[in-house]
This record gives C-alpha cells, sequence and structure tokens, in this order.
C-alpha cells in the first residue's frame, strides 16, 4: 500500500507518539451515535492511508501487515473526524460504519456486557455470522 504521501499529511503524521513498536492506539467510535465500535493500532503508513484516503487503516499486529478495513469484507469505515489526545499518543476516530466492524458479526466490538458476577453476554443480535466470514474471506 506505500504510495507517496502528501507533505501536509506528513507534517500531521510526525506530530504524534507512536510507540517503541512504531504503533499508536485507535478508538474507532460511530460518528452519529457516539458508540465505540472498535479498538485498532495505527502505524504511521496506516494513519497516512486513513488521512489521506479517509477511509480507516489499521495496523495488524496479528498479521504484521496494513489492514483496510473492509477492504475484503466491505464493511468499511468512512473517517469523518480524525483526533488526537493531550498526548499524543492516542487516536480517536469517528466514521460511518457500513455493516458490522466486529470480525464476530456484531456491529461493535464491545458487545459483550456484564451479566451477573462471572459472566460476559452479548448484547444484540450479530449482523452475520463468524463461520459465514470464514467462509466466503478464509479468515475471520
Amino acid at each position: 500500500m506505500s504510495e507517496p504521501v502528501a507533505p501536509e499529511i506528513q507534517a500531521l503524521v510526525s506530530q504524534v507518539r507512536f510507540d517503541a513498536h512504531g504503533l499508536i492506539p485507535c478508538i474507532c467510535q460511530d460518528a452519529h451515535t457516539g458508540e465505540v465500535l472498535m479498538f485498532a493500532f495505527m502505524n504511521a503508513e496506516s494513519m497516512a492511508i486513513t488521512l489521506e484516503r479517509r477511509l480507516a487503516c489499521y495496523f495488524s499486529r496479528s498479521r504484521g501487515k496494513l489492514w483496510l478495513k473492509g477492504e475484503s469484507s466491505g464493511h468499511t469505515q468512512r473517517v469523518l473526524d480524525i483526533r488526537i489526545d493531550c498526548d499524543a499518543d492516542c487516536v480517536l476516530i469517528k466514521v460511518e460504519q457500513e455493516g458490522a466492524a466486529c470480525h464476530t458479526g456484531f456491529r461493535s466490538c464491545f458487545y459483550r456486557h456484564r451479566d451477573g458476577a462471572d459472566t460476559w453476554s452479548p448484547e444484540g443480535e450479530p449482523l452475520f455470522s463468524a463461520e459465514e466470514m470464514k467462509a466466503k474471506y478464509g479468515k475471520s
């Protein structure tokens, strides 16, 4: 995905504090409802892509590569706003979510809540099954 980066995008990315692994935590929130959809990491390249294309792009630590949200599934995140916190070491993006944000099929990755002393229970229904996703794209 490496492409030339516009100077104004490079300037924005250079003002962010990445950790020792070159990553920064990113919270993804629905721009209209405020619902927290997911948490992921970005590196400098994924942040530049997100700023440039206005589509959420993350860095997958487990796969060791960039991950353009919805590239294979169609469950994209159009970025309406991007913010950094006071220490410039955490990113908040506000998006319009197409479909589900979570690979399990739920709209949000934060679909489980405490239900009793020792139970986490799902809230709501998934938009698709994780098995369906795995069969269609070879992964969840």
